[in-house]
C-alpha cells in the first residue's frame, strides 16, 4: 500500500518538475534534481512513511541513500515549501492528486 503511494508521489513529482523517473534518481547533485527528490521525502513523511520505508523504496528504484540524507532532505524540503509560495502550491496539488 505505502509503496503504491510512494510510486504515485514519484510519478507526480517527476511530472511537475519536468523529469523522467530515471533522471530523478540519477546519482547527481544538481540542485533542481535534489530539490525534487527532497520533495518526495517530504511528501512521504507527510503521509507517515518511516525513513526506513522511504529508504527501501528508493533502493528499489536503484537509488541508495542513508537515513541521514533522507532526514536532511525532509528538513530542507520543509524550508523550501515554507519560503516559496509557488512550490507550496505545487506540493499541495501533488498531495491532492495522490
Amino acid at each position: 500500500m505505502k509503496k503504491e503511494i510512494f510510486n504515485k508521489y514519484v510519478e507526480a513529482v517527476a511530472n511537475k518538475f519536468g523529469f523522467t523517473e530515471e533522471e530523478l534518481f540519477e546519482n547527481t547533485k544538481k540542485r533542481e534534481t535534489v530539490d525534487a527528490r527532497q520533495i518526495i521525502y517530504w511528501l512521504c513523511d507527510d503521509h507517515n512513511m518511516s525513513v526506513g520505508y522511504i529508504q527501501n523504496y528508493l533502493a528499489s528504484k536503484g537509488f541508495g541513500v542513508s537515513h541521514s540524507t533522507i532526514i536532511h532532505g525532509k528538513r530542507r524540503a520543509n524550508e523550501l515549501i515554507e519560503q516559496d509560495i509557488d512550490l507550496s502550491k505545487i506540493v499541495q496539488d501533488i498531495k491532492r492528486s495522490v
